[in-house]
C-alpha cells in the first residue's frame, strides 16, 4: 500500500477559530440621503470548519407621503441561519458561500388617508397595526475577503420569500422591516458589509499516517 499523509477531520476542527462582527454599509449610507428610509444592521458569524453560524439584527423605518395619504412604519428584525464556505483550504478563511436564513420582524405601522369624494365630501381615516409580526425565509450567497489584518469586506445577496404576517387587524401590511414590500411574493436584498474578525484559536487538524 502506498505511503502518504491524510488529513483527518476531528471534533477539534469544528471548534470555532474566530468570530466576525460588522455592519451593513449600504443601510448607513442610504439613511443619510434617502428621506424615506432610516435604518442600520449588525452582522455576526462564527466558523465551524466550513460551516458558519450567522446572525443579523437591524432597525428599519419608512416614511411615504402623497397628496392623499401618509404612511409610516418602524421596527426591528433579526435573521438566523448558516452558510457553507466553498473555499475549503484558504489560510485566510476567505469565503465564497451559500446559505439559508430564517427572518423575524416586529413593527408598528400607520396609514393616514385624506380624500375628497364629489358626493360625500372630505373623507379621512387612520389605520394602525401595533406590534405586528412577520416571518420569512432567505437563500443567500456572497463573498467575504480579508483586506488587512483583522478587517474584512464582503457582500451578501438575498432571495427573500415565504412572508407570513400576523397581528395586523386594521390593514394589510405595506412594508415589513428586514423584508420589504409585503405584497411581493419574493424580494431581492443586497448588503455590503465591513467586519472585524476576532480570533479564538489557530486552525488545526490531526494528521495520521497510513
Amino acid at each position: 500500500m502506498a505511503q502518504g499523509m491524510d488529513t483527518v477531520r476531528t471534533a477539534h476542527d469544528f471548534v470555532p477559530t474566530g468570530v466576525r462582527v460588522g455592519t451593513d454599509l449600504i443601510a448607513i449610507v442610504r439613511s443619510t440621503y434617502d428621506k424615506t428610509f432610516a435604518g442600520w444592521e449588525l452582522n455576526a458569524d462564527v466558523d465551524f470548519y466550513r460551516y458558519y453560524f450567522a446572525v443579523d439584527y437591524g432597525y428599519w423605518g419608512r416614511t411615504y407621503a402623497s397628496d392623499t395619504a401618509n404612511y409610516v412604519n418602524d421596527g426591528t428584525y433579526f435573521r438566523i441561519g448558516a452558510d457553507v464556505n466553498f473555499l475549503k483550504n484558504d489560510p485566510d478563511r476567505n469565503m465564497f458561500f451559500f446559505g439559508v436564513r430564517y427572518g423575524v420582524g416586529t413593527f408598528n405601522e400607520t396609514l393616514s388617508v385624506v380624500a375628497f369624494d364629489p358626493t360625500w365630501g372630505p373623507l379621512d381615516g387612520t389605520f394602525n397595526n401595533t406590534k405586528a409580526h412577520a416571518t420569512w425565509m432567505e437563500l443567500t450567497t456572497g463573498l467575504r475577503v480579508k483586506i488587512w489584518k483583522m478587517i474584512w469586506l464582503g457582500y451578501t445577496v438575498r432571495l427573500k420569500f415565504g412572508l407570513n404576517t400576523s397581528n395586523t387587524p386594521e390593514m394589510l401590511p405595506h412594508d415589513v422591516p428586514g423584508y420589504g414590500r409585503a405584497e411581493e411574493d419574493s424580494y431581492w436584498g443586497f448588503n455590503y458589509q465591513i467586519l472585524i474578525r476576532l480570533p479564538v484559536r489557530k486552525a488545526g487538524s490531526v494528521s495520521l499516517k497510513k
